[in-house]
């Protein structure tokens, strides 16, 4: 198996790493609820889940594992 004939530096590695950078998720605000949420998501509202602006299911509850 080959080896590295001479060790990489610190910095030259970094270097390497520059590229992988945290990014903001896109937020997108709903048309009918004013609610900002995750794009292609489904998202809650005063208890009603709300996907594409439109009521997905009434009176919702989160299942608890």
């Amino acid at each position: 198996m080959a080896h590295p004939k001479r060790k990489t530096s610190k910095t030259r590695r970094d270097k390497r790493r520059t590229h992988y950078k945290a990014e903001a998720k896109n937020v997108a605000l709903c048309p009918t609820t004013g609610e900002a949420h995750l794009r292609h998501r489904a998202y809650v509202v005063e208890g009603n889940l709300y996907l594409k602006g439109k009521v997905v299911i009434e009176n919702y509850e989160k299942v608890k594992a």
